[in-house]
């Protein structure tokens, strides 16, 4: 993995999170905001027979239910996850990472690595990593 040239030029290996949670989609959300908190990440994976069939983030339920008046204690996952899921490959850049976030108005994106998903990235690792390593 070449760690060379700018910060921006990185592979997302060295920034991702290769702890992946998840939640299936009849889960209800009440159950996937408490899994958040307790792993203290903003999305999860949602996996139905053994496939990813979606990521359902902190954004979906305050827009899809809280925001709607929602009852986060009767609402599935199915009904608010996005689907499919927005990947990009674990050798891509930071830069890449972040133009896809902003033009898929996504704050997580799935890593994959010869098509199977192997970490998640999320704005808030861009930030990080852009502070501890991305220079002047």
């Amino acid at each position: 993995m070449a760690i060379g040239g700018s910060a921006l030029q990185r592979p997302l290996a060295v920034m991702m999170s290769r702890r992946i949670l998840s939640v299936g989609p009849d889960a209800l959300v009440i159950e996937a905001a408490k899994t958040m908190q307790e792993a203290q990440v903003g999305a999860l994976l949602v996996s139905e027979e053994s496939r990813w069939v979606g990521i359902v983030s902190e954004s979906d339920l305050v827009r899809s239910v809280l925001a709607v008046g929602g009852d986060a204690c009767q609402v599935r996952v199915s009904e608010v996850m996005t689907s499919p899921i927005i990947t990009i490959e674990v050798g891509r850049s930071a830069h890449e990472a972040s133009d896809l976030m902003a033009d898929r108005a996504v704050r997580h994106l799935a890593v994959t690595e010869q098509g199977k998903i192997v970490g998640m990235v999320s704005v808030r690792d861009l930030l990080r990593y852009f502070k501890n390593w991305g220079g002047p």
